[in-house]
């Protein structure tokens, strides 16, 4: 009689084995369906793209960036922007016989000449644009917009910030990210040189204090530079536009391109969407970092 109810329970079980079998395949074919009509039917996620500048053997990496939600997707150029890139615009080596490929970049004011080296000594091909005012560097945002036919600009406040947040970077490892004044030797140093942060950006952090656009329109600096204590390099620092940084400008009127008593200062840029590429479209990889050609004004160090 034992033995019989045994049975009468294996029979009993082993249906009951098989249907959870059966429920769990299921759900998991369920489960594995939905994730894959969801993929199908969400946007192409941003990519990585690389523009070059026409005219030049010049380029500029751009990398997508978190944004607020909802917000449209922005590019940041992977690095500050380089002599090498500001010595195009203001020196027009862009142009043959006095024109350029880009007759509306032709019609774009661009910055004067620096009347004594505005990289201060520092280095020149390869390594970022110092001394700049923040109008120099809509200038170079409007000519490089005008010769690519997208719209590039400097960040805001609010989107380098959080791109700067979205870093990752743990303050016990700057040193591997960022140069700061117990690092740097009191020098800007090349563009690229210290490790890429997780979303693939250099220098957020140190190197040069970049300008930003704040909610009224005005200017700062921002993420400290090369001459700042480890405690003052990150995503809370930030510095309003001051005349105080060009008042030893000998010159009358005083330079309204370049600042006189700032070399600290530079700038990245950001461009917007829709018209760069997404991961659905063909881009161009990105390279790793190195030293960007010399231009004909040559190296100061």
């Amino acid at each position: 009689m034992s033995g019989l109810c045994h049975r009468s329970l294996d029979f009993q079980i082993e249906p009951m084995r098989n249907l959870e079998k059966t429920v769990w395949v299921s759900a998991l074919a369920l489960a594995t369906a939905t994730l894959l009509a969801f993929d199908a039917q969400s946007p192409p996620q941003p990519a990585r793209f690389t523009e070059s500048i026409k005219g030049t053997a010049l380029s500029i990496d751009l990398i997508p960036v978190a944004t607020a939600e909802g917000g449209p997707p922005i590019w940041m150029s992977r690095t500050e922007i380089s002599w090498d890139l500001l010595d195009v615009c203001v020196f027009g080596f862009d142009k043959k016989q006095g024109k350029s490929e880009s007759p509306t970049a032709d019609a774009v004011t661009r910055p004067t000449k620096p009347y004594v080296a505005a990289d201060r000594g520092f280095g020149h091909a390869g390594w970022p644009a110092n001394s700049v005012s923040i109008q120099n560097a809509r200038a170079f945002c409007r000519w490089i917009s005008a010769k690519t036919g997208k719209k590039y600009r400097l960040p805001t406040h609010a989107e380098w910030k959080l791109a700067c947040e979205s870093s990752k970077i743990d303050p016990k490892n700057l040193d591997e990210f960022a140069w700061f004044d117990a690092n740097s030797d009191g020098t800007t140093h090349k563009i690229g040189s210290k490790k890429e942060d997780a979303q693939g950006l250099h220098d957020l952090f140190g190197n040069l204090a970049e300008w930003c656009t704040l909610v009224d329109g005005t200017g700062a600096v921002v993420g400290g530079s090369y001459r700042d204590a480890q405690s003052e390099v990150g995503c809370a620092a930030l510095l309003h536009d001051t005349p105080k940084w060009n008042v030893s400008d000998p010159q009358i009127p005083r330079s309204s391109w370049w600042l006189a008593d700032a070399g600290w200062i530079g700038f990245r840029i950001v461009c917007e969407g829709p018209t760069a590429p997404t991961s659905a479209q063909p881009v161009t990889p990105v390279s790793p970092v190195s030293p960007v050609p010399s231009t004909p004004q040559g190296e100061s160090k």
